[in-house]
């Protein structure tokens, strides 16, 4: 039996969803009678979500997925952990749940590169003639990613045709192999190399949450931790080995902390260590320092300082509250 009380469900299926905004507002109703924390997103494409909540919670949640025979076939990548993942539900309608620009979408029923399982990846991740790219943003690469992978110079996958075209189409004779999180970017981004006239490609299957948890693999090859768009912010890939990669952006210091920015008006999330973030204050640069100087209101730390108060008055002791705590002391405030 788990020792930890919570799970965290990462999941994805294209599947036909006829009438995505009805079923958003049915879907969120009962998340909410289970009293599940994430964020879904949902299309005529299909389901994409990440979900957190009790073990009871998320085992029923799976449980009515399945009986659905849109999803009965769908995987769910599972993390326990020790708290809540995610303090809010969201679940929305979209155009897609991955988006790329109209005119380089791709239908991943129609076109998709070959799938390779985690043992077959740590394979091929050995061979020399492979191209690795990294199907994510360059922040999520920047804290953790795969021996030898290419970092994508992009903020948003939407960005990727493009990129693409502009940094490997002198390769398309090269065996591609590429991976993301859980595995549905890969599922368009690699239709996207197809279209654009590589002949080789192949994906991981399940992404790097499947590969990390793999028994066999054990996530070797895998350096640093991998980004996740939660509370969590990383978590460890690798079972045998803890390489850090990520630096200070202040000072180089190998560091893998992200924090947010202390101007409001910034909020840049950033690489930086316990000594950097006490010396900049939780600046990400000068010119942050600068605007808040001129602008005291968008300092976080009076922000937060505001939230810990009212919570003191009223004597609330929640995870919110705790949160706001940890976090004003962090930010060394001296207000």
């Amino acid at each position: 039996m788990s020792k930890k009380p919570y799970r965290v469900l990462l999941y994805y299926k294209f599947t036909e969803i006829s009438d995505p905004e009805t079923y958003a507002t049915e879907h969120k109703a009962f998340c909410q009678s289970l009293h599940l924390k994430g964020r879904i997103l949902l299309a005529e494409e299909g389901i994409n979500g990440t979900l957190s909540g009790t073990i009871e919670e998320t085992d029923r949640y799976m449980t009515r997925m399945k009986e659905d025979p849109r999803f009965s076939d769908m995987v769910f990548k599972i993390h326990e952990e020790e708290r809540n993942a995610f303090r809010k539900l969201y679940v929305k309608a979209r155009k897609s749940i991955i988006t790329l620009k109209e005119e380089d979408d791709v239908n991943p029923g129609e076109k998709v590169g070959t799938y390779l399982k985690p043992s077959e990846w740590y394979e091929m991740l050995k061979k020399e003639d492979v191209i690795i790219l990294d199907g994510r943003n360059g922040y999520e690469y920047d804290i953790g990613h795969f021996r030898g992978a290419i970092r994508p110079d992009i903020t948003n996958f939407k960005e990727f045709p493009k990129w693409i075209e502009e940094n490997l189409s002198e390769h398309k004779d090269k065996k591609i192999i590429a991976y993301c999180t859980g595995g549905i970017r890969c599922e368009k981004l690699t239709g996207v190399l197809l279209n654009q006239g590589f002949q080789d490609v192949y994906h991981l299957e399940g992404g790097i949450v499947t590969y990390g948890q793999d028994e066999e693999t054990r996530g070797r090859l895998w350096d640093g931790k991998c980004y996740v768009f939660d509370d969590r912010i990383c978590v460890p890939i690798n079972q045998e080995e803890e390489i850090i990669v990520s630096k200070c952006v202040h000072c180089g210091a190998l560091t893998d902390r992200y924090i947010n920015c202390t101007n409001d008006d910034c909020h840049l999330q950033h690489i930086a260590c316990p000594a950097c973030e006490q010396e900049k204050e939780g600046f990400c640069s000068p010119a942050c320092r600068d605007h808040v100087l001129k602008n005291p209101e968008r300092d976080a730390r009076v922000r937060l300082k505001e939230k810990a108060r009212l919570y003191e008055i009223y004597g609330q002791k929640h995870r919110k509250a705790k949160e706001a705590f940890e976090k004003l002391e962090s930010k060394n405030s001296s207000l």
